[in-house]
């Protein structure tokens, strides 16, 4: 029975609203730093916890704890296995409490910078940071990197809980020299309150009640000021209307809606939306729920809107205020957080997906890294796991968007690896790029077809990739050859070729590669645009960069031809002696040595030339060719 009465009580409070609204919090700071503890006193002390929560708490002290006879409240949030095992946090762990006054969501996050991508998950939503820093060991490298992922995540309001007290002696000098340290490297990040709070997690001390040991502190305990800050003010900017269409929702003939969730504003009955993409405008008619038809939606509402006329309108478009469109472009500025080991590459083909909009995009340029220790800018060529780097972006077709600063869920995406869908980068829109919006293709009379025409064949990039001595260019080289005896139009690109010229500038790193293989890309579209066939003898190693000249050319139009040799087999040619440079150290960054080569998986032509010659090679070419119909 009490137990039942418990129950009762802490459902009552946790229904009741609550005069200040949800506000969404996220701890970060080093790893050890007491972010699970706090949160795990903050949920003890609002008495949310039942009885036989708390025994389990208890019992799980004595086993994994590290508070010795004590709770160990870091506990209540490290549910994973391993978090338990190695006392730390992996995931992200979000609890829910409320007081008279507010309630909350907590998102506990890693502190350990492998996991950097699990705390920019939790800040991505936030709306306060608590940055715990231990009294003991000051602020630190993942303090900052934290503190600035915080504010480029969008949050404006942070705490410095400078926590673990109790084990400097309640130091007044102490706490003061940590919160000058920490503003001297966080006020001109643009946070709108730093509000700094000296705390004991494991005790409770200025956690919902005022410490005796710290009676120095004059501030507010943690609770006071979370209770009474205000968020509300950040998101006026944010009150146009902003509809990501998730799915065209057409049961049947007779009805068709749109459906997704408000990302901001506000939409009525009768209002007047515009289809961002095309510019096409219409009535709402209707807002429809599973509850039935509503006058009204607002931020963060789940609805399918109905339309009062028939306009094109797919998945990824956006409706929006006709008054206060977002931007829409193939180009923008944007702040990247870079979240795996394989490192990015400008010129690397991506998928970038922003709400329902996923599109192929590359970084065009890297226009500078940040130093996490300083937050200063410094040159790049690329970016590295846990990297954070201001670049631009091109995307193969425009895309809508407000500045992130303006509009998180509509200024916000990721990129996507595009052969392992693993999530590589998570990016801001700083601003659209317009530089490019006075420039549009020209209509030519003589277009491709006809070229194509008056030469009497199918354009064509027949493509050669394989490890240096395979066998490429002399396979290319007697293709063209071939082509050029039986009256066609050619045009060979080779590897060793355009570093003359072209490419001249280039080296043989991995960012070098895929700025080689892209410029390649865009001669070998001029020169199908032209109606030739042009062969390209390149390594080319990586998957990414041959799909982006794929790409670039329409459907069928790109031959993908594996030269395979084994790898000793490519040692024991060495035709140009490179293989014997690279034994011996001479030689970086060299494909097959200490640099990978990412094989074709899905070729059109596979030539084994291990055991196959160089001219039944060039004649394999040449059957396909008229196979698929590119010469007669």
């Amino acid at each position: 029975m009490a137990d039942d009465a418990i129950r009762t009580e802490v459902t009552e409070r946790l229904t009741r609203a609550g005069e200040n609204g949800v506000l969404r919090v996220i701890t970060c700071g080093s790893v050890d730093d007491g972010k699970s503890t706090l949160i795990g006193r903050l949920l003890f002390d609002s008495k949310l916890l039942f009885e036989d929560q708390i025994k389990i708490l208890e019992r799980d002290s004595r086993k994994h704890g590290t508070a010795g006879e004590e709770i160990d409240f870091a506990l209540l949030l490290d549910g994973l296995e391993a978090e338990r095992e190695q006392g730390i946090t992996i995931d992200v762990a979000y609890r829910f409490f409320n007081t008279e006054k507010r309630k909350f969501i907590v998102a506990d996050t890693p502190g350990h910078e492998q996991y950097t991508r699990n705390m920019a998950t939790g800040a991505s939503t936030a709306d306060l940071a608590i940055i715990l820093v231990d009294a003991r060991k000051g602020v630190l490298t993942q303090t900052k990197r934290h503190t600035y992922i915080a504010n480029m995540m969008g949050i404006r309001h942070a705490v410095v809980a400078v926590n673990k007290m109790d084990l400097v002696d309640h130091s007044r000098a102490r706490f003061h020299e940590i919160v000058s340290e920490y503003l001297t490297i966080a006020e001109d990040l643009g946070f709108a309150s730093i509000t700094p709070i000296p705390i004991s997690a494991r005790y409770g001390d200025n956690i919902f009640a005022r410490s005796d040991s710290m009676k120095w502190h004059d501030g507010p305990t943690l609770m006071e000021h979370l209770e009474r800050v205000d968020t509300n003010v950040d998101k006026e900017a944010a009150y146009a209307f902003r509809f990501p269409v998730q799915w065209v929702n057409r049961p049947n003939l007779d009805f068709r809606g749109f459906s997704g969730t408000v990302a901001s504003g506000e939409v009525s009955r009768g209002d007047d939306v515009v289809v961002s993409h095309s510019g096409k405008s219409a009535q709402i008619s209707r807002v429809v729920t599973a509850d039935g038809d509503r006058d009204s939606a607002k931020a963060g509402d789940a609805v399918t809107l109905v339309l009062d006329r028939e306009i094109d309108i797919a998945r990824g478009d956006m409706l929006a205020d006709p008054q206060q469109r977002p931007e829409v472009s193939d180009q923008f500025a944007a702040e990247i957080l870079w979240m795996t080991d394989k490192e990015m590459l400008p010129g690397r083909s991506y998928l970038l997906k922003a709400g329902g909009q996923i599109v192929p995009a590359s970084v065009t340029t890297l226009k500078h890294k940040l130093n996490v220790n300083s937050f200063e800018k410094e040159p790049g060529k690329s970016l590295k796991l846990n990297e954070i780097g201001v670049c631009t972006l091109s995307t193969s077709r425009p895309i809508a968007f407000d500045p992130y600063t303006d509009q998180r869920e509509t200024g916000s995406f990721i990129l996507i690896d595009r052969f392992t869908n693993q999530t590589v980068g998570a990016g801001m829109v700083e601003f659209s790029l317009r530089r490019a919006s006075n420039i549009h293709t020209h209509a030519m009379d003589v277009n491709k077809d006809r070229r194509a025409g008056m030469k009497g064949q199918k354009p064509a990039v027949l493509w050669f990739t394989g490890l240096s001595g395979a066998g490429k260019s002399t396979i290319a080289n007697l293709v063209e050859r071939k082509l050029a005896e039986a009256g066609r139009h050619t045009y060979s690109l080779d590897g060793d070729n355009v570093r003359h010229g072209l490419n001249k500038d280039l080296g043989f790193t991995d960012a070098d590669r895929v700025e080689n293989i892209r410029r390649i890309g865009e001669v070998a579209k001029l020169f199908v645009d032209a109606g030739l066939i042009v062969t390209c003898s390149f390594i080319s190693p990586f998957r990414s960069e041959r799909q982006m000249v794929r790409e670039q050319v329409e459907a069928g139009e790109f031959v993908e031809i594996f030269v395979d040799a084994p790898l000793e087999v490519c040692i024991e040619r060495d035709p140009k002696g490179l293989y014997k440079k690279a034994q011996a150290g001479e030689i970086k960054n060299f494909t097959g040595f200490d640099s990978p080569y990412e094989a074709p998986e899905t070729a059109e032509i596979h030539l084994k030339t291990d055991d196959l010659s160089a001219e039944d090679a060039a004649e394999r070419v040449i059957e396909e060719l008229i196979a698929r119909g590119f010469i007669g």
